[in-house]
């Protein structure tokens, strides 16, 4: 590994660093080297800092994918760049990705990006799917690795000549800390059974399926209760009002929960983790909950169905189908409570011998010294 190197890790919301990566910054800054965050900045700014890394905040848009709009942030993360003299940049999420990639490579400078997920642009499809294939095979052309987090995405990719086969690995998502995130004990056998979505209330989450489901179990399953946790008001075009989680609640569908700075415990509180999303890169909420030796429901798409084994670790549904979401539901909440028990346990069992965060840290540390050679 070389020693000292600089290097920067832009992302388009600080806590993503905290949240998903802070044991790949510890290793990086245990290997002697200097850490710089670039990304907007939030309430994780002092997290970071604490951990023994810089901070620059970044300006960017978060919303939507436009060309023009977003060449004044190609500029921005450049001008970082420049003045910064970093020896590497490690990029996540799909903006910092793109741009920052079209940006090291004007200074010559290495760039590993993180495909964490495919966004809305190729969710919407159309003009805007048009303009992103464009963009990223601008932007990954001749990229020493491309890391991606489900096959599904890297496949994707391929056949759509993104990125070249030789440049492509693949991650189990950004690990996970199976020491932080032990085998919690499973509920006790109380008549009730807790369904949790843990997500950004945002639609392609699968939110608003989640609460139609619940809608429809109030009455089948009167001893079932429906909780949701996460932020509101991100800037994304798919976002979820909170006069409307109000109001669900209100109607008694479901018990809103707000933030928690340790998500562990409610995780362990819950009798089975439920994301009917979209599309995912590799679900951080499953990751967790399978960990705590938690049972899932989630969504038959690329992501959500490398984390959760059908009929073993957990049920997969339809996508954007809230009846079929709901008669997985029914499903789960009528199994004997040792199989939803060992249901767990296989979960945890999974996560050990597939995800465990050493196996990211070390393929980044590979990866650092392949871009520095090269």
């Amino acid at each position: 590994m070389p020693q000292s190197l600089h290097i920067i890790m832009t992302v388009n919301a600080a806590w993503n660093i905290v949240n998903f990566r802070m044991p790949l910054v510890k290793a990086l800054i245990a290997d002697g080297h200097r850490i710089t965050v670039l990304a907007p900045e939030d309430d994780s700014i002092a997290q970071l800092r604490g951990a023994g890394c810089e901070f620059i905040d970044l300006e960017m848009d978060k919303m939507g994918l436009n060309p023009l709009r977003d060449a004044g942030l190609f500029v921005r993360l450049r001008t970082h760049f420049k003045r910064l003299s970093p020896d590497l940049v490690l990029s996540f999420t799909i903006k910092n990705n793109v741009f920052g990639a079209l940006a090291a490579k004007s200074l010559q400078l290495p760039f590993i990006p993180n495909v964490t997920g495919l966004g809305t642009a190729f969710l919407s499809g159309g003009a805007l799917l048009q303009a992103a294939k464009i963009l990223y095979r601008l932007a990954f052309r001749k990229l020493p690795v491309v890391f991606f987090q489900n096959q599904d995405d890297r496949d994707l990719f391929l056949q759509m000549k993104l990125v070249d086969r030789s440049q492509t690995q693949l991650l189990p998502g950004s690990g996970i800390d199976l020491a932080r995130f032990a085998s919690a004990p499973f509920p006790e056998d109380d008549g009730e059974t807790r369904f949790l979505l843990v997500a950004r209330l945002i639609r392609d989450k699968g939110v608003l399926e989640f609460v139609e489901a619940a809608r429809i179990l109030k009455h089948l399953q009167p001893n079932s209760r429906f909780q949701i946790l996460g932020a509101l008001g991100f800037a994304n075009r798919t976002s979820i009002d909170r006069a409307l989680v109000e109001k669900w609640q209100e109607d008694g569908l479901v018990d809103y929960l707000g933030i928690c700075d340790d998500v562990r415990e409610p995780l362990s509180k819950a009798h089975c983790i439920v994301l009917p999303s979209y599309r995912e890169g590799a679900p951080r909420t499953l990751i967790e909950g399978s960990a705590l030796a938690r049972p899932a429901i989630a969504t038959d798409v690329p992501g959500c169905n490398a984390v959760v084994d059908n009929g073993l670790t957990g049920l997969l549904c339809k996508v954007r189908d809230a009846q079929d979401l709901a008669s997985k539901m029914v499903s789960f909440a009528a199994m004997p409570h040792k199989d939803k028990r060992d249901m767990g346990l296989r979960a945890r069992q999974k996560m050990e011998r597939e995800y465990s965060v050493e196996r990211v840290v070390e393929a980044y540390r590979d990866a650092v010294t392949a871009a520095i050679r090269s």
